[in-house]
């Protein structure tokens, strides 16, 4: 295979790559927002209804918002695994 062709190659995948890592980032914040901002109203709603159990649903809150992000977090984390250490680029090296 040709050298321009190898180049072109590692090029296309490399852009795909940034294309993959701009989706997972963009999705995962959309339903992390989506998720967040959901949760949140439930919560003030059912505090507006019974503010006795304010204190308990509190911490469950704060629980499910760490849960919420984490999953975010670890997107972000894949992706940039992606974008430091692709897997797909070693592929390219068997091309003969």
């Amino acid at each position: 295979m040709e050298l321009l062709q190898k180049i072109a190659i590692y090029a296309n995948v490399q852009a795909y790559t940034a294309i993959a890592i701009g989706i997972i980032i963009g999705l995962g914040a959309i339903g992390a927002c989506i998720g967040v901002g959901m949760m949140c109203s439930k919560f003030l709603e059912s505090a507006a209804r019974q503010p006795e159990l304010i204190p308990q649903l509190q911490g469950k809150v704060f629980l499910l918002l760490g849960l919420i992000d984490a999953s975010f977090i670890i997107a972000v984390g894949v992706a940039l695994f992606l974008a430091t250490n692709n897997p797909l680029l070693g592929a390219l090296n068997a091309i003969k």
